[in-house]
């Protein structure tokens, strides 16, 4: 029989509390059916714990939903918290071990509007997904002015910079 666990909503509760406790700087969370993680800045370095159920599975653990798989690493992080309080290990020896996450890349503003997440490589890629966007955000198909303008806005900046590029 798998375990199940609370409700989803109690663990985020625990986890910003955990995250406190911890020192944190910030984090980040999501789940979906088969899947968790949760990363974190501490001193200045990303970390992500991420579970998923064949994971579980292969260390014979029984769940059955992501929202299981995160309140299992809240969980984890709630006794690691528990052992830094009490002494017994110092969160910085621990996240050495730990191989941190490369530092995002920043990219400009236009193209995260446009829904990229690198900086794509043509000019027609952006020429591609504006024409998708503005059929979405046009204020004819239910979209409105000020988007559709941002969209536009958008499109021309981004146009620029791979022009400037070239």
């Amino acid at each position: 029989m798998a375990k199940r666990y609370g409700d989803a909503q109690n663990y985020e509760v625990k986890l910003e509390k955990v995250m406190g406790r911890l020192g944190v700087e910030s984090y980040d969370y999501d789940w979906s059916r088969k899947e968790c993680w949760v990363t974190f800045a501490y001193k200045g370095q990303q970390y992500r714990f991420s579970h998923s159920l064949d994971n579980a599975k292969a260390h014979g653990v029984d769940v059955t939903y992501g929202s299981d798989l995160f309140a299992q690493v809240v969980l984890s992080l709630e006794d690691l918290a528990r052992m830094v309080e009490r002494g017994i290990y110092d969160l910085s020896t621990w996240v050495a071990g730990m191989q941190c996450l490369p530092v995002p890349k920043k990219i400009p503003e236009c193209f995260v509007i446009l829904g990229f997440e690198n900086i794509p490589k043509t000019v027609e890629e952006v020429k591609a997904n504006c024409r998708k966007l503005k059929k979405v955000f046009h204020p004819d198909n239910g979209g409105s002015e000020t988007d559709f303008v941002r969209l536009m806005e958008a499109e021309n900046k981004a146009l620029e910079y791979l022009e400037g590029q070239t």
